[in-house]
């Protein structure tokens, strides 16, 4: 049994719906044993209750919950940070050369190196990562997040249309190399294949039939895709599908929108496209920077609370700003109070969408995204560092709410120390 005191946040409950979800404690701790959250209390009541723990003393930083991104693409790592475009606009200039290549090994594999480096720098335990066209590149995803420790869900991305030539698939290469990509990773303890079509626009209906049959056949298989992101990304899949009644309906007729399915974006969606979303229990990816980056939008985040359809925080690597989810939740609270609905977000629901929400989406909630006994020890160890303006904001005030807020608007990555996932180190900052 380990011992960890420290602060400590978490969201065991949803602070949409609760305004006591929130749970704070200012001298708290986590216990651990078998890579389990044991307990988590106040650090005297744990050390009463096991005296012969051993206590690490980690008091001048925060425990917070693995972050959870609901939204990323592995091949797009370096192109981070490319503004002043369209979403088909920088497809076309700046990430489909990119993927190409992809088909290069060595390439991908380095890449797969540093993607897995750069989730677990950031405190990315769990991630569902739009893969590459190239199965050899997803499968050098898969070996690098195993090396890492992290929990990831990929899978090789579809298209057979509309992007460039080199990376089409036909239907029945896709199929096969989907199947043995997902055998590749069937009964791994912290991996899972994710049946994966760009989008509807490079999809078309033999592929989207592929994607079908493979749900059939492995019910425990996720989907996810892209939907509603751009206006003329809209426009153009009502032309290639002219009996769909909207963009959601593609997917519905092929049944592919399910409680397993997490679809990403949703900037454009109608009221009725929600209803159904929700009757279906399917999940959004919010990505509130590249939303902004690419002038896909403002998501309509009012409208989806009131359809009651469920989402969380994607970073959208590489159209977003980078790898941080709490950059994220930030962006998420700033875009909201100029929305056309404004939604005031609170700490507590900022810190969910990037945590439990995103366990939520991906049906994991059972496993991770709190500190509840009996879930995985999956946690970011935060503390600024000394003479930083957020060391001296967290200084200034003792009001848990305000703590809160100053995190996720001022913590990057030279503020997280230390990453675990079930309870094994997966990141640790250099000493000094």
């Amino acid at each position: 049994m380990e011992i960890l005191r420290a602060a400590v946040f978490h969201t065991p409950a949803n602070p949409f719906d609760s305004a006591s979800a929130l749970v704070s404690l200012p001298d708290g701790a986590l216990a651990i044993h078998a890579g389990r959250i044991a307990a988590c209390d106040d650090f005297a009541t744990l050390r009463a209750r096991y005296p012969g723990a051993t206590v690490r003393d980690l008091r001048g930083g925060f425990l917070l919950p693995g972050f959870i991104d609901t939204h990323i693409h592995f091949p797009q790592a370096r192109i981070t940070g490319s503004l002043g475009h369209s979403l088909l606009d920088w497809l076309r200039a700046v990430a489909l050369p990119e993927e190409a290549r992809l088909a290069h090994l060595p390439y991908a594999q380095a890449l797969a190196s540093e993607f897995a480096d750069h989730l677990a720098a950031h405190g990315t335990t769990t991630s569902l990562v739009f893969g590459a066209h190239f199965a050899p590149a997803v499968a050098a995803l898969f070996d690098a997040a195993d090396r890492k420790g992290l929990r990831l869900i990929s899978g090789l991305v579809l298209s057979d249309r509309l992007l460039l030539p080199e990376l089409h698939q036909t239907p029945e290469a896709a199929y096969a190399a989907c199947r043995q990509l997902a055998a590749r990773v069937q009964g791994h303890a912290r991996l899972r294949y994710a049946v994966t079509p760009r989008f509807a626009l490079s999809a078309g209906e033999p592929m989207l039939d592929v994607c079908r049959t493979l749900l059939r056949e492995e019910p425990g298989l996720y989907f996810t895709t892209h939907i509603n992101e751009n206006p003329q990304e809209v426009s153009d899949v009502a032309r290639l599908f002219p009996r769909a009644r909207d963009y959601f309906d593609v997917y519905e007729q092929f049944d592919l929108a399910t409680r397993r399915s997490v679809f990403a974006h949703n900037v454009q969606a109608t009221d009725d496209e929600l209803r159904r979303f929700a009757a279906r229990d399917c999940a959004v990816a919010h990505c509130p920077s590249s939303n902004a980056a690419l002038g896909s939008g403002i998501f309509p985040l009012r409208r989806h609370l009131d359809a009651r359809v469920r989402f969380a925080l994607g970073t959208d690597v590489g159209a977003g700003a980078g790898f941080g989810l709490l950059r994220e939740a930030l962006q998420a609270c700033l875009m909201q109070r100029v929305a056309e609905k404004p939604v005031t977000l609170r700490a507590a629901q900022l810190l969910y969408l990037a945590t439990r929400a995103g366990a939520e989406a991906l049906g994991m909630e059972s496993l991770t995204g709190d500190f509840s006994p009996g879930k995985a020890a999956d946690f970011v160890y935060l503390r600024p560092p000394a003479g930083s303006v957020l060391a001296g904001s967290l200084k200034n005030s003792d009001d848990p709410d305000r703590q809160l807020a100053a995190i996720i608007t001022m913590a990057g990555p030279e503020s997280i120390r230390e990453v675990r996932v079930e309870g094994s180190v997966v990141f640790e900052a250099p000493a000094g």
